[in-house]
């Protein structure tokens, strides 16, 4: 019978999976990757992205948006490459010297670089609906995608606050969340997108509680079997005994023994200025910070570029950067694509836990 990685075992195969996988893992994975808002860094990034060729060595990327808007970051970019617009995913050809883009021909070339445009905003949502259609139907393995503008898919009639929102109306996600994962660790968060004193009254034991069996859950499909879970503390010193606030005491500690006693590896509070260094060091397979700066600033601050977004409760396997569109530098040539690199690679190697994903995360016809 097949022993049960040990935790350094584990901890080993989760980095190669966030990295990438070789071609002898098997056939390479077809991965959808949006352009963003056509006038913001997206396009930049994903040309440069694929025409690397340490990309086609991890997964086949298949652009997905306007040609016209591909054409014209590669121009912006200098890069030696050809633009071979598809009609499905089949028609790509993945030749070296070559990005496959599916196009969905509604943003011409000609729209002014770093403008809230509703033209943009209603090609990148486009591009969000081909590509989480593809991964629905199995034609591709999972979606990678760059930043859009909010602004610009509200002018082009959109009702969502984001792109997580939207894909999860888009798969019938009953729940879906954050984690961030950087050099290895997972990070996840109770509260996602209000302001901090908003965030602090919806930390509730309730609350908590819930977003560790979410995080549970999240870290068995992505690879650990017997996964550590810490929860951060939210008070200096964890609060020192009530005398710096009593969130640990009446919130954070009655969460974790709940969901200890319901058969949860998970601990804490443990002081939020310690903690994801413990994990960092390989003490723990996840944090579960509180709100939305107490995760980013110490993934950002250890690894910015190789920080990757990953939505989990959704049916589909979905990376992303965690950045924005950047209009001050579009269209410059400029902008890193290092993040996008590290998404793509992600992907590439959490693409081997997409019957896990749909399995705790599908329907049930999807089972």
């Amino acid at each position: 019978m097949t022993q049960p990685p040990t935790r350094s075992q584990q901890a080993t195969d989760d980095r190669t999976a966030a990295t990438g996988r070789s071609a002898s893992d098997g056939p390479l994975p077809l991965l959808a990757v949006t352009l963003g808002d056509p006038v913001g860094i997206g396009p930049e990034i994903t040309a440069r992205t694929l025409a690397d060729p340490a990309t086609s060595a991890r997964g086949r990327g298949l652009a997905v948006g306007d040609a016209a808007v591909l054409r014209r970051a590669v121009t912006v970019c200098g890069l030696d490459v050809k633009v071979n617009a598809v009609g499905t995913p089949g028609e790509a050809r993945f030749e070296p010297g070559t990005i496959d883009v599916l196009d969905l021909g509604i943003a011409p070339a000609g729209l002014p670089w770093g403008t809230i445009d509703a033209v943009a905003g209603r090609s990148a949502v486009a591009a969000i609906e081909a590509a989480t259609s593809a991964a629905l139907a199995g034609e591709v393995d999972g979606i990678v995608t760059s930043p859009i503008n909010k602004e610009a898919i509200w002018a082009a009639g959109s009702q969502h606050l984001g792109h997580t929102e939207m894909l999860g109306e888009l798969t019938g996600a009953a729940h879906f969340d954050t984690m961030f994962v950087v050099r290895g660790l997972k990070i996840f968060f109770t509260t996602r997108h209000v302001p901090l004193r908003k965030a602090l009254d919806q930390i509730t034991e309730e609350r908590v509680a819930a977003s560790i069996r979410h995080a549970a859950t999240a870290l068995r499909v992505f690879g650990h079997d017997d996964p550590r879970l810490a929860v951060a503390a939210i008070n200096p010193h964890g609060g020192e005994g009530g005398h710096f606030g009593d969130e640990e005491i009446t919130v954070l500690r009655p969460a974790v023994e709940k969901a200890a006693a319901e058969g949860l590896g998970v601990v804490g509070p443990i002081p939020a200025d310690s903690v994801f260094h413990q994990g960092l060091e390989g003490r723990f397979d996840g944090v579960l910070s509180h709100f939305h700066d107490q995760g980013h600033i110490p993934a950002k601050t250890v690894d910015f570029d190789g920080t990757v977004s990953v939505t989990v409760g959704l049916p589909i396997l979905r990376t992303s950067v965690d950045h924005g569109t950047a209009f001050d530098i579009a269209g410059s040539g400029r902008a890193s694509h290092g993040t996008m690199a590290a998404a793509f690679r992600a992907a590439a190697g959490f693409s081997r836990f997409t019957d896990r994903i749909r399995a705790a995360y599908g329907t049930a016809a999807d089972r």
